[in-house]
């Protein structure tokens, strides 16, 4: 059990730093310089190795279905990357990418453009590379492979304490900014956000330039008053209506009982 769960470690680190190299010549191509990606200090970005772990483990039955394996592969991805655009936005007060632009999206975390080679790193991962990958960690004797699992296990988790306690700061001046400034929009909020961020430490700097399109999320206290404010003004509306209907229905019900009585 331990041994397997060394080998799953390392094909996760394996495939997040694949990942990472994706990122890095993607933003090489774009930016034509190169970009640190993800949200980690180190060389990986582990949604890659999340999802690659998840196609081994969930879908390796479907090796003798191909188009089966291409379409799973591209919704379980899908979904990998939409809930973590989500939780991400909903714990740290950011988002860190955003479709909106692109056609075919949903609520700008997926777009057709980013899930379809999702489909085929899924036929690669499961027909070329875990293979592969596999037969190679197999070949090292136990301890050495007990070395090289602390090692690695030990400086990811040190990364990731830095890089949460990064973005933790992030999202402390975001609040900051948003409670100082409830009346700018979400673009001026993200700009100043930008600005004082800029000036602090280099993990802060870096998660801004591998993130060029972060955007603050705004705390929308005014318009959510607002909101509540409209919302009462239409129940009292409905409650005015029924209770007109409601004299109306009385007085002709009155009507017609004088009516009655005066012919009785």
């Amino acid at each position: 059990m331990f041994n397997t769960i060394k080998i799953y470690f390392l094909l996760f680190l394996t495939y997040s730093f694949l990942g990472w190299c994706m990122e890095v010549c993607c933003s090489i191509f774009e930016r034509k310089k190169f970009v640190n990606r993800g949200f980690l200090l180190g060389p990986y970005c582990p949604i890659y190795g999340c999802g690659a772990i998840l196609i081994t483990l969930l879908l390796k039955g479907f090796t003798n279905n191909p188009i089966i394996l291409f379409i799973m592969a591209i919704l379980l991805c899908g979904i990998l990357e939409y809930l973590t655009s989500f939780f991400m936005e909903k714990i740290f007060h950011l988002r860190w990418w955003d479709y909106s632009k692109k056609k075919f999206n949903i609520n700008g975390r997926v777009c057709l453009d980013t899930i379809i080679p999702f489909g085929v790193l899924g036929m690669v991962i499961i027909y070329i590379s875990n293979p592969f990958l596999l037969d190679k960690v197999k070949l090292i004797p136990d301890n050495i492979l007990t070395i090289i699992f602390y090692v690695l296990i030990i400086i990811f988790v040190i990364d990731n304490f830095i890089s949460l306690a990064t973005i933790l700061g992030i999202r402390n001046t975001t609040s900051r900014i948003n409670k100082e400034n409830r009346e700018d929009n979400t673009e001026e909020i993200t700009k100043k956000v930008r600005e004082i961020l800029l000036g602090k430490s280099f993990t802060q700097r870096r998660l801004l330039n591998a993130y060029p399109k972060l955007q603050a999320i705004k705390i929308k206290v005014k318009e959510k008053i607002d909101k509540t404010k409209d919302e009462i003004e239409k129940q009292k509306e409905i409650l005015d209506r029924k209770v007109t209907i409601a004299k109306k229905q009385i007085d002709r019900k009155i009507k017609k009982a004088t009516k009655r009585q005066k012919k009785e």
